[in-house]
């Protein structure tokens, strides 16, 4: 059924403001999915947090323009899904490379992030990047770590002295 031109300012409007939220993007072909394939990767989306859309190629070139994901314009070629990362950075990648994993049909044509463009061989980058709580429990691990060398070698001090006083009495309990 042919959308009329409402319908694909809609689309188009709709595409654009996720795309200037979003913190990065991954395209791919979806060329061999069935549909209940699809409806898998579009409720694993759902879940993490990912916005997932099949658009026309030319809608999505005007949806992306003038956003940091018009350098994408080269590759919507071809049945194409776009998957926006709104949340955290590596979600969409993380949800991509795993839906691809079980399902050889999905192929990465490229992501972006920061207005840069890059290619299918990219995507373990992005998606190994650690989730926002991921990062926070490291920062706090390299925060922490200073402080509690720092109380474990004041702690030592009355430790060794006690040690010191029960080695004390050991020898004269021996000795008597």
């Amino acid at each position: 059924m042919p959308l009329n031109l409402e319908d694909k300012r809609a689309i188009v409007a709709s595409v654009n403001a996720v795309a200037t939220e979003a913190l990065s993007a991954v395209v791919a072909d979806y060329r061999g999915l069935t549909v209940s394939q699809m409806t898998e990767l579009r409720s694993k989306a759902r879940e993490t947090g990912v916005y997932l859309k099949v658009v026309r190629n030319t809608l999505a070139k005007f949806a992306v323009k003038d956003t940091e994901y018009e350098c994408l314009s080269d590759v919507l070629v071809g049945p194409t899904v776009l998957a926006f990362s709104q949340d955290d950075p590596g979600a969409a990648a993380r949800l991509i490379k795993d839906f691809a994993k079980d399902n050889d049909a999905l192929e990465v044509k490229a992501l972006a992030v920061g207005g840069i463009a890059y290619g299918p061989q990219d995507i373990d980058v992005l998606a190994k990047l650690p989730t926002r709580d991921e990062a926070l429990s490291q920062l706090m691990s390299v925060m922490q770590a200073p402080v509690a060398k720092f109380v474990r070698t004041l702690n030592e001090v009355p430790g060794k002295f006690v040690r010191t006083v029960a080695a004390v009495k050991d020898q004269k309990q021996s000795a008597a």
